[in-house]
């Protein structure tokens, strides 16, 4: 396999965990939970952290555990202090900065040079044939999406999704949205921590402003497996956001190998893709308006 395809491929595993998140807090609970580039960093600088002191393995529930904690706070500040959820994240987000360099050690990096990592480890064992990081990548994201899909068809996961679509009628069905909304993001920021926990240790290496940008690939990659797939079912949108982190990252080394964008304007590019989507339906409606505006002048004129 070339090695094009087989970096994409590990890449895009990795990083639909972070869409996986997305998925749950803005598609299921239609909230903004901008914690996402922050608690990214989090989840590797713990993984990074605890793998440079011989706790690979240990590294991972660790990093989810930092990560749903992260989730508890945003969730606190909106369900119990009333603050916007925008607003709510900005305000985490800021505060993880100092969290994410007390993790590690106060430096603005950290390396794993010459330290055994979970992937490493997979090879020394002879596992993969060659293809382990790609083996691992896929059957971490496979089986969090599995674990995902179970969660939402539980009762709590069915209260998760109807607080989404209508919290009032939840409430007047005897099921606290502020429970709901706190076990949602919990759930979502830990995704988010175990991407970072994997980037960490598939790259060696954590940087403090690694996460920048990190939502916008992750809508990104949410609304590209959506166009391709569509999100009538959960399990339909979660196996679209796997495939739309993949064709993402294809993307992304199409164009650093043929330099068709620059790399550098390439997260600039994907904004405009992500707001051109977002707004797509607003933008369809006024074209419709307009059609039937100028349609009306025209049998008017006539």
């Amino acid at each position: 396999m070339p090695l094009i395809i087989q970096t994409a491929l590990e890449l895009g595993f990795l990083y639909a965990l972070v869409a996986m998140a997305l998925f749950l807090s803005y598609r299921i609970l239609d909230i903004a939970d901008l914690t996402t580039d922050g608690c990214f960093v989090l989840g590797a600088a713990v993984s990074v952290t605890l793998a440079a002191a011989g706790h690979p393995i240990l590294a991972v529930p660790a990093a989810m555990a930092a990560g749903a904690c992260a989730g508890f706070i945003t969730a606190f500040l909106q369900t119990r202090l009333g603050v916007p959820s925008i607003l709510a994240g900005i305000v985490t987000n800021t505060g993880l900065y100092t969290i994410n360099l007390m993790a590690m050690g106060w430096k603005s990096n950290a390396s794993l040079l010459g330290v055994d990592t979970i992937f490493t480890m997979l090879r020394d064992a002879g596992v993969g044939w060659g293809y382990h990081d790609l083996l691992l990548a896929a059957v971490v994201t496979i089986l969090a999406g599995a674990l995902l899909y179970l969660f939402l068809g539980t009762r709590l996961g069915l209260s998760i999704r109807a607080t989404g679509d209508n919290r009032d009628m939840v409430r007047a069905s005897s099921v606290n949205p502020t429970f709901t909304i706190t076990v949602g993001l919990c759930v979502a920021n830990a995704l988010t921590a175990l991407s970072g926990a994997m980037v960490g240790q598939y790259q060696k290496t954590v940087d403090i402003n690694s996460g920048t940008g990190i939502v916008v690939i992750g809508l990104a990659c949410l609304i590209i497996g959506e166009t391709v797939l569509g999100r009538r079912t959960v399990f339909k949108g979660i196996i679209a956001v796997m495939l739309g982190s993949i064709l993402y990252r294809f993307i992304y080394a199409i164009v650093f190998y043929t330099k068709v964008v620059p790399v550098d304007c390439l997260k600039l590019l994907t904004a405009v893709i992500v707001g051109l989507a977002i707004a797509a339906p607003s933008i369809k409606k006024w074209a419709a308006f307009q059609k039937r505006k100028l349609a009306a002048s025209r049998k008017g004129g006539v």
